[in-house]
């Protein structure tokens, strides 16, 4: 194994959470009280047009966070002074916390690996990482809206590796998303990790890990 790869929402910001689930707790709790259906359709339709509605080019993660909470309020009707900006200040908390505690492994296991993340992102992730401390851990980002190309395409995937000087076979790939991580890396012959807290069915090449700290007993 040469190349560790790693998705970023919902995997290095979290224990195997999505944004969309764990955004859908954080709005319960802000009062915004909608049936998940109907959050779901608002987060994908901000989710997915975010870079198209927005300039975010050096835009920082809580900036970033921002305009999708305002979006999806918006397309709920739900705006309301304030409650946006409680949102995405909890949302952002989190995230920071999982930095904090996984800053250490990463670090500790770049001495033995070269690290990489692929993600479905925005655009803006490498902007993203170097405001939040974090860039100098990885080798590589590879930004889909950057790209061209997102998970599962093998495009993306093989871009990282590439950039790492590894193959396909040298990489493991950790991520939260059945269909875009662990698919996208078995098409691939890349070995890959599922980090979730549910009993989620993948492929029986799968490691799985409740926690990502978790990771670093595993490779040794």
């Amino acid at each position: 194994m040469k190349a560790l790869l790693f998705d970023f929402g919902g995997t290095l910001d979290s224990d195997g959470l999505t944004w969309k689930d764990r955004f859908f707790s954080i709005y319960r709790e802000a009062g915004i009280d909608v049936p998940q259906d109907r959050f779901d359709r608002a987060f994908y339709d901000a989710d997915d047009h975010l870079a198209a509605r927005h300039r975010l080019e050096g835009l920082t993660l809580p900036q970033t966070v921002s305009l999708q909470v305002e979006d999806v309020l918006t397309r709920l009707d739900c705006a309301k002074e304030g409650v946006g900006a409680r949102i995405s200040d909890r949302f952002v908390d989190d995230c920071r916390g999982y930095f904090e505690r996984n800053r250490p492994v990463l670090t500790r296991l770049k001495r033995r690996y070269r690290l990489g993340i692929v993600s479905n992102f925005y655009g803006n992730l490498p902007g993203i990482l170097s405001t939040e401390g974090l860039s100098d851990l990885f080798g590589v980002v590879a930004d889909s809206t950057l790209l061209g190309h997102a998970k599962p395409a093998p495009e993306i995937f093989l871009f990282a590796a590439g950039k790492l000087g590894a193959e396909p076979g040298e990489c493991l790939m950790v991520g939260d998303s059945i269909p875009r991580d662990m698919k996208g890396a078995e098409g691939l012959g890349m070995s890959h990790a599922l980090l979730t807290s549910a009993n989620a069915a993948c492929c029986a090449q799968a490691w799985k890990l409740r926690r990502f700290p978790e990771l670093e007993s595993l490779l040794s």
